[in-house]
């Protein structure tokens, strides 16, 4: 079907049909949420523009632990041994070849190589090489597909995360969360579709900034961007009832409210107003369903181990891993998680440890947590950052320290449950770590591959705007089908 015939026959919800009728929008709401029983016929999920997936999916939801600034591949997955011999010796021209570079390193003299100094092992059936400072991930390589082949053409932080995030380098386009929300609709009445974390390192945030248009929903209704909770206070703005504004007067506003809503919609027929209106009513069942989310008391001991130390601290990345296992439990459909910090170009061996030693435990530990409550097989979990790192020392180089700048050429990521194959490593780069020799995976690939394994043809989950049909992968992308269970 047509996508904007599709979308205006969702705007003639229950809802909309509710809000026509002398009691309201809201009294309606408020019935069903004391008395259930009285609309068990209704659906409990709403439809996305698809009406249904275009096959069998694999996955039902989606967790993205987004690793901001652009982790070092060449220290935590991609081994090049043969580098220790290469030490403080110029990259040879015919590897780069001419190609791009940032303006940070652009006016040095000398591109030195700087071999890793962390040792890697092998782990797992396979013998997937990971680096010591990743020994959690490492006892579930098993269960990974590691793409060291993943490849971008943009070479700065804010267009390559934009574009990782939304098939484009330039803003205004829906991000990933947003186009599942269109496409595949809400699998939860009580909480949001695509629901964003975000990370603190040390009490903070720090490293480059996020901006909101990348879980934003682009050209699609605004009901689909993503809701993003906060580490301290309500977990989203304005959630609570202010001061002497009692559960009974709120439903009242928002009854009243929706009549005034209904009455513009009518003259105008504005399908925002009906976001609007689904919006007011969503924030009203997460003044319930967010703080029992956020209520961790009833997780065990060993759960809470599991995860580490920094567990019980909301705004960590190990209590927003616990979270985003708690969200799928919830079928909140897209839940991305966002750490940064990693954008180290200098004192690099000192900087990705600490770092990993933030994220290493949570990770293994939200696999494990989801596989052992036999809900891997139908969540697709995904790690990895906007870009990789260059084999070339940025500033001073010495056998303990070194900095690296930017590389879009090659990087890793990893992905896990939801239909993607365990125990692979998918591709080869060079000696370097700095060209592509075998299976590229380029971004667009890797969104189409996404969507694959939640049942969405990439080709066909399509949006027409300005007099074209857009796309979460542009005119490019291909399944990566080595990577399917």
């Amino acid at each position: 079907m047509n996508p904007l015939l599709r979308e205006a026959e969702l705007i003639e919800t229950r809802r909309h049909f509710f809000g026509r009728a002398a009691t309201g929008i809201g009294t309606a709401a408020l019935a069903s949420l004391a008395n259930p029983e009285l609309f068990a016929d209704q659906p409990q999920t709403q439809l996305g523009a698809m009406g249904a997936t275009h096959f069998a999916p694999k996955a039902k939801r989606v967790i993205y632990l987004f690793m901001s600034g652009a982790p070092s591949q060449l220290d935590m997955w991609d081994y090049k041994p043969k580098m220790l011999d290469w030490y403080d010796k110029d990259l040879p021209e015919s590897v780069r070849n001419g190609q791009r570079i940032t303006t940070m390193t652009s006016g040095q003299k000398r591109f030195p190589i700087a071999p890793s100094r962390f040792k890697f092992n092998q782990h797992g059936d396979h013998g997937a090489w990971v680096s010591e400072i990743l020994p959690h991930t490492a006892s579930v390589i098993d269960d990974l597909a590691v793409i060291k082949t993943v490849n971008t053409e943009a070479i700065n932080h804010d267009p390559a995360i934009t574009y990782i995030q939304t098939g484009s380098q330039l803003p205004g386009r829906p991000s990933t969360g947003a186009w599942l929300s269109y496409g595949l609709g809400s699998m939860n009445e009580n909480l949001p579709s695509f629901v964003v974390l975000h990370s603190t390192v040390n009490g903070g945030f720090g490293g480059q900034a996020l901006y909101a248009r990348l879980w934003g929903s682009g050209f699609l209704s605004t009901r689909h961007q993503g809701v993003s909770l906060r580490s301290n206070g309500d977990p989203v703005l304005y959630l609570s009832n202010p001061k002497g504004i009692s559960g009974k007067m709120r439903r009242k506003m928002l009854d009243n409210l929706a009549v005034l809503n209904q009455q513009r919609f009518d003259e105008i027929g504005d399908p925002e107003i009906q976001s609007r209106i689904a919006q007011y009513e969503m924030a009203y069942r997460m003044q319930t369903s967010v703080p029992e989310l956020t209520d961790i008391s009833d997780e065990s001991r060993e759960t809470l181990d599991l995860y580490g130390s920094d567990v019980t601290k909301p705004g960590t990345f190990a209590f927003n891993c616990l979270l985003a296992r708690r969200l799928a439990e919830r079928d909140v459909r897209f839940t991305q998680v966002f750490i940064r910090q990693w954008d180290q170009h200098g004192n690099l061996p000192n900087d990705i440890r600490r770092q990993c030693g933030i994220i290493d435990q949570p990770c293994a530990a939200l696999i494990k947590d989801l596989k052992r409550r036999g809900m891997l097989e139908d969540t697709l979990v995904i790690w990895g950052g906007e870009f990789g790192r260059t084999i070339y020392c940025q500033g001073g180089l010495t056998m303990t320290n070194y900095g690296r700048d930017h590389h879009p050429r090659c990087y890793t990521k990893w992905m896990a449950g939801g239909g993607i194959k365990g125990g692979i490593v998918y591709g080869e780069t060079d000696d370097f770590s700095y060209n592509v020799q075998e299976n590229p995976a380029h971004i667009h690939d890797l969104n189409a591959t996404i969507l694959h394994t939640l049942g969405v043809d990439h080709e066909r989950l399509t949006y027409r705007h300005q007099g074209r049909d857009f796309r979460l992968t542009d005119v490019h992308g291909n399944v990566l089908t080595d990577l399917l269970a």
